[in-house]
């Protein structure tokens, strides 16, 4: 009897250390730096050749990426490409704009049609107040079961790690780049992880964020340099409210196709429908609250 409960002590005991080793890998295993899974993914960043860049800008990209990856080689040299990519990207011009998407944080610009006709205006706007601008699409998350199950716990806690590794790098650009302004743009889930790194950068006066739909469970910091749209003008953003019982009945509708085309137009997933969750430059409160607010800060270049 006492070696029956000796075995299953043992076996509960290494349960529990498996289950904790998975939840260690999972939780707190960097992603930062995995080529071409995560980190600035648009348009594609390739440096072969570092003789264009300072041999200090080189020294940090470096000590960045060993402080936020750790000792992994692979990682370290990942990210380190990444960071002189898109110093080598960005130094030559005005404003560049980083784009977190909503979901699970993956998705890019051709895969948010709304948000990109979005940062197809913002150039647009930048370009005739005498900008020239380019957008890097940010994807927070590796894609698998593994990202996801990050991805919510990261959410779910507000960001505590992908957010300082997102800011970090933003303000690695804007330390060697004094000129150079920076648009952190986020949608939906996105906002909260552009909020939080707003709020770490929240001295940088040359960085400017532009969000839309912020989640009902998300209050965000209240920032003159931000921009935020919790209705595209036809209505408020149910998602953003927490409107559940309208969210409820718009995706009833949908399932019976009773939907009407007087409806105001939105969705978190695709079978679950969010009124209000929907914004693009064809709507004029979206287009001239970013106008408004770009020429606002922007102004015309000299």
């Amino acid at each position: 009897m006492i070696r029956k409960i000796g075995r299953l002590v043992l076996i509960a005991v290494l349960i529990a250390i498996l289950l904790s080793a998975t939840i260690w890998l999972i939780l707190f295993d960097s992603e930062v730096g995995m080529a071409r899974d995560i980190g600035i993914q648009e348009p594609g960043l390739a440096l072969a050749d570092y003789s264009s860049v300072p041999q200090s800008v080189i020294d940090d990209a470096v000590a960045l990426a060993t402080e936020l990856v750790g000792d992994s080689q692979e990682k370290l040299q990942n990210l380190v490409d990444q960071l002189l990519a898109a110093y080598v990207e960005v130094k030559d011009i005005d404003v560049v704009v980083f784009f977190n998407s909503g979901g699970w944080g993956w998705n890019l610009t051709d895969e948010t049609p709304g948000w990109s006709s979005i940062l197809d205006g913002i150039k647009t706007q930048l370009d005739e107040l005498g900008y020239q601008s380019l957008v890097l699409n940010y994807r927070r998350t590796s894609a698998g079961v593994k990202g996801c199950i990050k991805e919510f716990f990261e959410a779910a806690t507000k960001y505590p790690r992908k957010a300082v590794d997102f800011a970090r790098q933003v303000e690695f650009l804007t330390d060697h780049l004094p000129d150079l302004k920076v648009i952190v743009a986020g949608e939906s889930t996105g906002t909260v992880i552009s909020d939080k790194a707003m709020d770490i950068l929240r001295d940088k006066n040359q960085v400017y964020s532009i969000q839309t739909g912020t989640p009902f469970w998300h209050k965000p910091v209240p920032l003159e340099r931000t921009l935020l749209m919790n209705s595209n003008g036809r209505g408020i953003d149910t998602f953003s409210y927490g409107n559940v019982p309208a969210m409820i009945w718009a995706t009833v509708k949908g399932w019976f196709g009773l939907t009407s085309p007087d409806d105001n137009p939105g969705d978190i997933l695709s079978w679950l429908k969010a009124p209000g969750h929907d914004y693009s430059w064809q709507y004029p409160g979206v287009c001239t609250a970013v106008s408004e607010f770009l020429g606002e800060n922007f102004g015309k270049k000299d």
